[in-house]
């Protein structure tokens, strides 16, 4: 699934507002500018190129009323989360380690050494499986065995994995449910409305 925008006529920086040294020295490495480039329409992304879902992000995490440091980890966090779909390995049956979430991080560990920020790039669509075994799958079980290695691995940051998770959820056509399930269901998490 690839287009034909180039990196010449794209100026990252610009379209994704950054703000840090970090924040360049990511979205000037090759790989997370092929991969921002990378996407075409589909459901879930209408906008197309993972960098229009970035930006999205990036414009939900400004109405979060957040610490510095908070705000600097979920802009990192949304720099870096879905830029590796273009070598995610799809296939049947599914490698998961080589899921995006899982070369995002293994990315970022070359920038960062924070192992909660770390975790929480890898995780971040885990909530998502979460849901759709609890509610959809109805399987509380297999949810639950989730949702206890989940919080184990965020050390403590369920709010602000859920903050990411939301700014992340609340772009394009995703679905809005479980959004709401995870304000109802995640330990340790207060609902914030995005202003």
């Amino acid at each position: 699934m690839r287009n034909k925008t180039s990196a010449k006529t794209i100026d990252l920086a610009e379209e994704l507002g950054v703000e840090t040294a970090l924040e360049r020295a990511l979205i000037e490495h090759p790989l997370v500018i092929e991969g921002m480039l990378w996407g075409l329409p589909r459901y879930g992304h209408p906008e197309g190129e993972v960098y229009k879902h970035v930006k999205e992000v990036l414009a939900n995490i400004d109405c979060l009323e957040v610490t510095d440091k908070e705000r600097e980890w979920l802009r990192i966090v949304a720099l870096v989360h879905d830029t590796f779909k273009f070598q995610e390995d799809k296939r049947e049956p599914r490698n998961w380690h080589r899921h995006h979430a899982v070369l995002a991080r293994r990315f970022l560990e070359e920038f960062v050494d924070d192992e909660a920020l770390l975790n929480i790039v890898q995780n971040h669509d885990e909530v998502y499986y979460i849901w759709r075994d609890m509610v959809l799958f109805k399987q509380p079980e297999r949810g639950a065995q989730r949702m206890e290695r989940l919080i184990d691995r965020l050390q403590g940051y369920n709010q602000l994995f859920y903050l990411f998770f939301k700014c992340d959820t609340q772009t394009g056509d995703k679905n809005p449910a479980p959004i709401k399930w995870v304000e109802e269901n995640f330990p340790g998490v207060v609902p914030v409305k995005l202003k």
